[in-house]
């Protein structure tokens, strides 16, 4: 079998003037393509000196566990596309085949470029004590005899070696697992066929094991676990002799196919196809520098993706990287200094007590919450104080990601196990935490609340929680809505803005939404949200139109958009026209930017920037100048096809003055960030913001609001 069409290394030059004078021909940038121009802006912060060495580690990481998701889900469906012989161009010019061609010519030229950078961070940790063995033979006797004691009172009794021959066929392979390929022959056999097995390496044990201190050396050293295991491969096989030992890695088709309306029960529905997505078809294969020919042959012909094989000069799955980082002691010097998200000042009582009375500052003043800055604290007190509250009568939210020791799910249970009714809405669909959310939507049903599941063929992917509270007034509606998930792990690491307020307008309408997603209510004429599928997207539509009838009449026009995607072809469209009717756009897309700035005569009064650094950049903020009364908006919907079409999403304006313009600043430092920015060009390539003056990095400058300050 002739192995053929390996992607290796080289970098693919889109900013070639061939190549951008094609591109810009077109009026969009594949949505695909922009994608994997947001993993290289992810790459070069690995690549940046300026940033703290173990960060750069974990930037590293994140570039793999990003192609893991794209590989298994975009990748995947487009696989899905072709086999099924559907060739149709998308809005960008690209047919299936031509984009899968495309996608792996680029991908097998930025991993190469990751690994280059892998070999120069292990280089440059050796320099501050850090080192990883890659030879066992580099390990001295000490370490030697520690690690053949390892292996053989930990790892050797959770192996398992799985022969293929005529009677035992190929193992099951699981998704994203590293695995070695060992090539054999029989103990005095020469001329013999060689013997192929595989051997999984345990993922319930560590990937990088730490070796014991040479003499006088203060240096940390490790050695990753297949090293080891390569090392004592023979004690799988006895009486036969290994030719050859490589690692390698499968990516299998994730993406869920669900019958939701022949479904009786969606909840088993999913966890059938969760069973299923064990034996997705191959997408990607993952092979070790200098794999014997004979393995590479049968894994070729195993999983039968001749055209999708890449070649790692290191170790596969570089995603333990970010363990490794988080978790290696005594290197603070090595990182970011930590942040300790304060909590909001207007939730602190006159004797410097957080989280006092809730109901009755959001009864006061609407609160704006901006993550990681301020604590997550300040969302999981307000529902454990309405869960303890006996005037609470109710309470209602969304749940899309949740993380794993949830203390807002706790409240829940404690609210219904009190008598309260408590209804949850859980996203069961949330990719790759299906199986999660199912766990705690039974831990929810056994505590006694109404668990949803949402709507058939629609994600919930709004952010929204309602307290309902009988006061002497009569009934009031607390409200938050967010532009993040209910997950306090994330809140750490996301930029993400909530909103408390007990506005009766919003409280109404969000009522109503509730009522929507649990029960058999029409689509209500919102006085306040705009809600998808129903109305988000054609509110957007009037907003950007507004602004461009404000143009043409000479009125103050401006937008300026804070979303992490933007690739719905009806919006671009609209924006182009706002801007040919000289609106000035401003655009903070941290991922997919399907929409091409700067082309005269269509969109050259659109600038688009992203921005990736410290943290995730997540919030969804919506700024129209309305003619010189501006109005601003929250959302959990970016600019995409699935957001506006097939989820489940709110935007929620935002009435308070002070709020408003508390966003609009943080707009503005975004829009006025020289060093982690980046300007899309109308190439469809980015380039690094070059602003005069002083330095401003957005992230931490927000860090410095008096509002965030550390008291």
């Amino acid at each position: 079998m002739k192995v053929n069409r390996i992607r290796r290394g080289g970098w693919y030059g889109v900013t070639k003037k061939d190549h951008a004078a094609r591109d810009v021909s077109n009026r969009y940038v594949n949505r695909d393509l922009s994608w994997l121009q947001f993993n290289r802006r992810v790459l070069e912060e690995a690549q940046d000196p300026d940033t703290p060495l173990l960060e750069r580690v974990k930037f590293l990481s994140i570039v793999s566990s990003n192609f893991d998701e794209f590989m298994s889900v975009r990748v995947a469906g487009m696989i899905d596309q072709i086999k099924a012989g559907y060739q149709k161009k998308d809005f960008s010019g690209y047919t299936p085949s031509g984009l899968v061609k495309r996608i792996m010519k680029r991908t097998g030229e930025l991993v190469h470029d990751q690994y280059k950078t892998y070999r120069e961070l292990m280089r440059l940790l050796a320099k501050e004590g850090i080192c990883c063995v890659s030879e066992y033979d580099d390990l001295n006797a000490t370490q030697r005899a520690a690690m053949d004691r390892f292996y053989h009172d930990i790892v050797f009794p959770v192996l398992t070696p799985m022969a293929v021959d005529q009677s035992r066929p190929f193992p099951l392979v699981h998704t994203l697992g590293v695995y070695l390929a060992v090539v054999l022959r029989r103990d005095g056999d020469i001329d013999e066929e060689p013997y192929f097995a595989i051997v999984q390496v345990p993922s319930i044990l560590q990937r990088t094991v730490q070796l014991p201190r040479r003499q006088n050396s203060k240096k940390l050293e490790f050695i990753l676990m297949e090293t080891i295991i390569k090392r004592h491969i023979h004690s799988l096989f006895t009486g036969y002799v290994p030719i050859a030992v490589h690692s390698f890695r499968l990516t299998r088709n994730a993406d869920m196919t669900l019958n939701e309306e022949g479904a009786e029960d969606l909840l088993e529905e999913i966890e059938k196809e969760l069973r299923k997505r064990r034996w997705g078809s191959p997408v990607r294969l993952e092979i070790e520098k200098g794999m014997h020919p004979y393995a590479l042959e049968m894994l070729q012909e195993e999983f039968e993706v001749d055209d999708h094989v890449f070649v790692y000069d290191g170790p596969l799955d570089l995603t333990f990287l970010m363990k490794f980082a988080a978790t290696l002691p005594g290197y603070d010097a090595l990182r970011y200094p930590p942040v300790k998200p304060v909590y909001p000042k207007e939730l602190v009582d006159e004797e410097g007590k957080a989280g006092g009375d809730l109901f009755a500052a959001f009864t006061k003043q609407d609160v704006l919450v901006h993550h990681p800055y301020e604590s997550f604290d300040a969302v999981t007190d307000f529902v454990t104080q309405a869960a303890h509250d006996p005037k609470v009568l109710a309470i209602k939210m969304t749940l899309y990601r949740v993380s794993g020791n949830s203390l807002l799910v706790q409240s829940l249970q404690q609210a219904a196990e009190a008598g309260k009714q408590v209804t949850v809405v859980v996203e069961l669909k949330a990719r790759f935490d299906e199986e999660r959310n199912i766990a705690w939507a039974r831990r929810l049903e056994q505590s006694g609340c109404h668990v949803v599941y949402g709507l058939v063929g629609l994600k919930t992917h709004a952010k929204l929680l309602l307290v309902v509270r009988q006061e002497s007034s009569g009934l009031r509606r607390y409200v938050h809505v967010g532009t993040g998930n209910y997950n306090d792990a994330t809140a750490k690491l996301y930029t993400d803005v909530g909103l408390f307020t007990s506005h009766p307008v919003i409280g109404e309408d969000a009522s109503a939404l509730f009522n929507e997603m649990t029960g058999y209510s029409a689509p209500r004429d919102w006085k306040a949200l705009s809600v998808a599928p129903n109305g988000l997207r054609d509110q957007l539509f009037r907003l950007i139109r507004r602004e461009a009838d404000n143009a043409r009449a000479g009125k103050p026009a401006r937008i300026v958009a804070k979303i992490n995607s933007l690739s719905h072809q009806e919006i671009i469209d609209v924006l182009y026209e706002a801007s040919q009717a000289g609106v000035k756009i401003e655009l903070i897309v941290r991922g997919v930017c399907s929409l091409r700035p700067g082309v005269p005569g269509l969109s050259q009064n659109v600038r688009v920037i992203s921005i990736v650094d410290r943290f995730l950049e997540h919030s969804r903020v919506f700024y129209f100048e309305n003619g010189g009364d501006p109005e601003v908006y929250i959302a959990s919907a970016d600019w995409m096809t699935r957001n506006l079409t097939r989820r489940i999403e709110l935007m929620c304006p935002v009435f308070d003055r002070k709020i408003r313009q508390s966003l609009i600043h943080l707009l503005e430092l975004a829009l006025r960030d020289n060093v982690k920015a980046r300007e899309l060009l109308s190439s469809g390539a980015y380039a690094r913001v070059k602003g005069g003056g002083a330095p401003l990095r957005s992230q931490f400058e927000a860090l410095k609001i008096e509002k965030w300050k550390v008291r």
